[in-house]
């Protein structure tokens, strides 16, 4: 087998598996009086983190591709694919989906 044609293989999400690239804006967040907060500032309670889908499994019920998910960074699974790092996580393990076909839903919070 070639080794230049073995990454280019497609890749098909299993069971309720979610891939999905980190937001940009992970990294450092900025506050309210526009200071810069780097990632690696310890905070005293957990951070979530948003990510957009990329792929998803079959048995995957309320996220689609494109959607942005909310997670808890500290339970992700990285994996690099072409030189980009992607995260994996089971359905269960995303704690909000924020997309544009929910809005007929009353969920109370808009982003």
């Amino acid at each position: 087998m070639d080794p230049t044609t073995a990454d280019k293989q497609p890749i098909k999400m299993l069971h309720d598996r979610v891939l999905c690239e980190l937001d940009p804006e992970v990294g450092e967040r900025r506050s309210s009086g526009g200071i810069v907060i780097p990632a690696t500032a310890a905070m005293g309670a957990r951070r979530l983190a948003w990510a957009v889908v990329a792929a998803v499994g079959p048995h995957a019920r309320a996220v689609e591709v494109g959607d942005r998910v909310l997670f808890d960074p500290e339970d992700k699974a990285e994996v690099e694919v072409h030189g980009d790092t992607y995260v994996v996580m089971r359905e269960r393990d995303v704690h909000a989906v924020a997309a544009g076909r929910l809005a007929d839903a009353s969920a109370g919070l808009y982003l």
